[in-house]
């Protein structure tokens, strides 16, 4: 279904006339960037060094199991909406998208749990169950998360945040809103109990953020899943990302698949080529980068002039953690566990402690938390007949720390912790089921997406690195070049990535304006 280019020697390979546009990067931003510009009448080539859509939301099969590498949710469907409406198509039409409830349980070694879902008032039981002195505080939170939901997502992220004036102009409400305070400390000013202080504040660890670091505006995540909530492919994220790629060579795209890019070629100073790995030179009128920022400042622009994010601004940067992914499948498990849902997540004994050798020490501590996915509770094509797939995420640290941990010796003693935990606290027996195996480490992370540091999820999202301190959608130094992604404006995540292209076709104009030289 999918084109690319094939291998040989190095040759000019032309666009077609008209005006044109060449996205680096298959992944969801690049995907949807690619979707807006076809939509604004580009004739849009997408190259990626994998072989197939999706960036980090690809997938691995392996002895009938499918593995989801990257993000396991989707949130804010209306974003996915409203992109496959501004192509001319019908989102749900086209993708099967299951509403999940619950969202995911939270468990704690003392054997208490706590079960996220939508209705309002399945919520406050939880948390009267778990605490009753907390009610009062939990519905105050509540009203912060929406407060920050419409400023921080719809005003902020869904909108160009590259002219200092952008931020200036909000930072009155910013102070309003104590974007000063982290996130655990906002929660830890309404809710007493420690549990639900984790249970509400740990949500920027899905975008790569320390909660005790990161701007309390990330509180409207709460908000986003209570509004929307929090939905399931029927086939992956990788099936999302396969669908956009549809669309794309609907519109008349083209995909190079297993074609990384090395440079991007100026020509006056201005974005007019990428060369490949392979020699090859593809021109476009306007370039769009879906790679980390921090690799196509320091690698794709890497003889071109730098101003604001030099080499050293990047190397003082904070970058979000790496991760340690163990993907499994289970024999004849499907109806065992029967307590086990789509999502859990597990606690370690220890909350900050543990954030803290994460992001500040660079140390790999002995215990972990653990994020677990069981998608044959709601997909049962990830798995044969009565078997499961799982996965296990835990986070570690990046490779950028003074003393990296050295993953070629750790990886399966680190590993046989994993299995350790799971077996104590959610998987009794695991070990006699376990069928295909594979493990992903930072290094894997940074090999296999050229992110900087093996980080999980590009630059740390906190206040001085988010909006208009984030590289920005438009590289001003080079004129025709523009960012998407994760490590550009509003940040990583699903959400993220999606409203970065939304806010590139604000930047960009209909290909009908566009004077070709």
């Amino acid at each position: 279904m999918f084109t690319r280019l094939d291998s040989g020697p190095s040759t000019q390979i032309p666009l077609r006339t008209g005006p044109s546009a060449l996205v680096i990067g298959a992944g969801l931003g690049g995907l949807a960037a690619a979707m807006r510009l076809g939509a604004k009448g580009y004739r849009v080539t997408v190259m990626d060094r994998l072989d197939q859509p999706g960036g980090r939301g690809t997938c691995l099969r392996r002895e009938g199991h499918r593995f989801d590498l990257g993000p396991t949710i989707v949130t804010a469907p209306q974003i996915l909406r409203e992109l496959w409406q501004t192509c001319g198509r019908d989102f749900d039409s086209e993708v099967d998208l299951r509403a999940l409830d619950p969202f995911y349980e939270i468990r704690w070694e003392d054997g208490s749990r706590f079960t996220a879902r939508q209705d309002a008032q399945d919520i406050e039981a939880e948390v009267a169950r778990l605490s009753p002195e907390d009610r009062e505080g939990y519905a105050r939170f509540v009203a912060d998360s929406a407060k920050r939901y419409t400023f921080g997502f719809e005003t902020l992220g869904r909108r160009p945040m590259h002219r200092l004036m952008d931020i200036v102009k909000v930072l009155p409400t910013f102070a309003t809103l104590r974007a000063d305070r982290s996130v655990h400390a906002h929660v830890a000013r309404r809710i007493r109990d420690p549990r639900l202080r984790m249970a509400l504040s740990f949500h920027p660890l899905f975008i790569g953020g320390d909660p005790f670091r990161v701007t309390s505006i990330y509180t409207l995540v709460s908000h986003l899943e209570k509004a929307f909530g929090v939905h399931y492919v029927i086939g992956g994220v990788a099936e999302l990302a396969a669908a956009m790629a549809r669309v794309i060579e609907g519109q008349g795209g083209r995909f190079l698949w297993q074609t990384e890019a090395d440079e991007v070629i100026l020509k006056q100073g201005r974005a007019c080529a990428v060369r490949t790995r392979g020699g090859d030179t593809v021109e476009a009128d306007l370039i769009v980068s879906n790679a980390d920022a921090g690799h196509t400042y320091e690698t794709l622009l890497r003889n071109a002039p730098r101003r604001r994010w030099t080499k050293a601004k990047l190397r003082k940067s904070r970058w979000s953690m790496g991760l340690f992914v163990w993907y499994f499948g289970t024999k004849g498990t499907r109806d065992k566990w029967k307590d086990v849902g789509h999502h859990t997540i597990l606690n370690g004994p220890r909350y900050e402690g543990l954030v803290r050798d994460i992001f500040r020490n660079g140390r790999l501590s002995d215990d972990m938390s653990l994020y677990v996915h069981r998608p044959a509770v709601t997909d049962p094509t990830v798995a044969p007949d009565g078997d499961d797939t799982f996965y296990a995420l835990s986070p570690v640290p990046h490779l950028g720390h003074a003393d990296p941990v050295d993953w070629q010796t750790e990886a399966e003693p680190y590993r046989q912790k994993v299995l350790d935990t799971l077996e104590r606290q959610l998987l009794p027996g695991l070990r006699q089921h376990l069928t295909a195996s594979e493990v992903f480490t930072p290094e894997t992370f940074r090999d296999r997406y050229l992110s900087p540091f093996g980080s999980g999820f590009s630059i740390e999202p906190r206040i001085l690195q988010s909006a208009w301190f984030r590289p920005h959608n438009v590289v001003e130094e080079v004129p025709g070049l523009f960012l998407v992604g994760a490590g550009t404006h509003p940040g990583a995540g699903l959400p993220g990535v999606i409203s970065s292209a939304e806010v590139l076709g604000q930047l960009v104009p209909d290909a009908a304006e566009v004077a070709i030289p």
